[in-house]
């Protein structure tokens, strides 16, 4: 059974349309790369899995269950299930790490704060920042705040993470730390999509690699195969491009 499966799915912004039937499934504990030039469609994945950008056709299931995008409901449902990381953080400046963390499932989900404190301090141990509870986005790099935004989305237990360019706002130095807590969270055994431009990463971690163009999905490889021995002319092209820098 699969995990979460996608399939014809279609997007539009006003009258161009940015995702022209994409399918492709995961299963539980999958770690997916999507990759693919600019303006492929990768981010906008991510985002109509969770509602944020209107799906024109097509259907997302997880777990057997279909996610109607035009029931409030369902796209609860969605975004209970799915939790996604963009390249900006988004924390709020006014609130600890620690309460950057705990706010949703608290204030939203309605959890019990003596449980969801705990278990906020055990993710940010998790990713690193075991030290830094008390501190304020503003006292700590970028590297950090973005470590701190993944253990926000965990906090809501989602089935999958969704991972949007996570490391492309940071400085060069700045990178391997937050790809060393994906790493982890790979290990972990956590449902992830990782769409980013970190190609020997993707390799690294990703158990299979969806080539994305102009909207359409181009080829679906593992790893090994799609790095060194893609199908496809388009992909041929692309990672002939970018391997040789």
């Amino acid at each position: 059974m699969a995990h979460l499966a996608v399939s014809d799915l279609h997007a539009r912004y006003g009258t161009v349309d940015v995702l022209k039937g994409v399918s492709f499934s995961m299963k539980k504990g999958e770690v997916i790369g999507l990759v693919g030039p600019s303006g492929s469609g990768k981010s906008t994945v991510l985002r109509t899995l969770v509602g944020l950008t209107p799906a024109s056709a097509g259907t997302v299931t997880i777990n057997e269950t279909v996610i109607d995008f035009s029931n409030a409901a369902s796209v609860r449902l969605a975004r209970d299930q799915m939790a996604i990381v963009f390249q900006q953080y988004n924390l709020f400046q006014n609130m600890s790490v620690l309460h950057n963390v705990t706010v949703a499932p608290t204030k939203i989900k309605k959890w019990p704060e003596a449980q969801v404190r705990q278990e906020a301090e055990k993710l940010l141990a998790m990713v690193g920042l075991a030290d830094k509870l008390a501190a304020y986005p503003d006292q700590l790099s970028g590297g950090q705040q973005q470590r701190v935004a993944i253990a926000r989305a965990l906090a809501l237990q989602p089935e999958i993470l969704l991972l949007d360019e996570v490391t492309s706002a940071l400085d060069p130095e700045l990178v391997n730390e937050v790809l060393d807590t994906i790493r982890r969270l790979a290990g972990e055994g956590i449902s992830m999509i990782l769409v980013s431009h970190e190609m020997a990463f993707i390799r690294e971690v990703a158990d299979k690699v969806i080539f994305m163009d102009e909207g359409e999905v181009v080829e679906e490889a593992p790893p090994e195969t799609m790095f060194d021995a893609p199908t496809t002319d388009r992909a041929r092209d692309f990672f002939g491009k970018i391997l040789r820098h």
